[in-house]
């Protein structure tokens, strides 16, 4: 039952940081989103018995996103105020207390969950790796291959994000230019 409920809460999560991804006009928002999917995606792995594959997943791959972070830092004009409306604060109550009860799930389960019972053993004689291998590329054949289109698709969001505004350099225009330039976004914002 903890197994399912975690499953259906990390699905929707990851889902939705993949959605936010893809449609949000701001790169940091898109990159942070894209680096809070990722570790939700070894979730799966730990809920699996995978350990070593969902530590693997947070060091390799999201560690790769925070240098994405870092270049979209460096790219993109991050420097000008992001006006954000303030005027739901019902959302971040809901999100926050959400995220709470995550949290709480994710120390208490183990503790709820030490009678559970393995439904595929290892193999007898087996190394780590061996086994890891075995149940990988059989019983979990499909949800890895799951896992890599959407780090796939990820990929394509980050390559689509790097490729964003590059025709302009703000290293090459003139201090005139760039005021013109952030006037006339102010123009629009009000």
């Amino acid at each position: 039952m903890f197994e399912a409920i975690a499953f259906y809460i990390f699905s929707i999560l990851t889902i939705i940081m993949f959605y936010i991804t893809i449609s949000t006009k701001q790169p940091l928002y898109a990159l942070t989103s894209l680096g809070a999917g990722m570790i939700l995606i070894s979730g799966f792995f730990f809920m699996l018995g995978a350990d070593f594959l969902g530590v693997v997943q947070i060091i390799v791959y999201t560690g790769a996103i925070m240098a994405l972070y870092a270049f979209g830092m460096m790219f993109f004009n991050t420097t000008k105020e992001i006006q954000e409306p303030r005027h739901d604060s019902g959302a971040v109550v809901t999100l926050s207390t959400v995220a709470a009860i995550l949290v709480i799930m994710i120390f208490v389960g183990p503790i709820i969950g030490d009678k559970m019972v393995s439904l595929y053993p290892p193999l007898q004689g087996a190394t780590n790796t061996q086994s890891i291998g075995m149940v990988l590329f059989t019983k979990y054949l499909v949800p890895f291959e799951l896992a890599a289109i959407m780090l796939l698709v990820a990929m394509v969001a980050g390559i689509v994000l790097a490729g964003k505004k590059m025709d302009r350099s703000l290293t090459l225009m003139t201090e005139e230019e760039i005021a013109m330039e952030q006037e006339a976004k102010n123009k629009v914002l009000v």
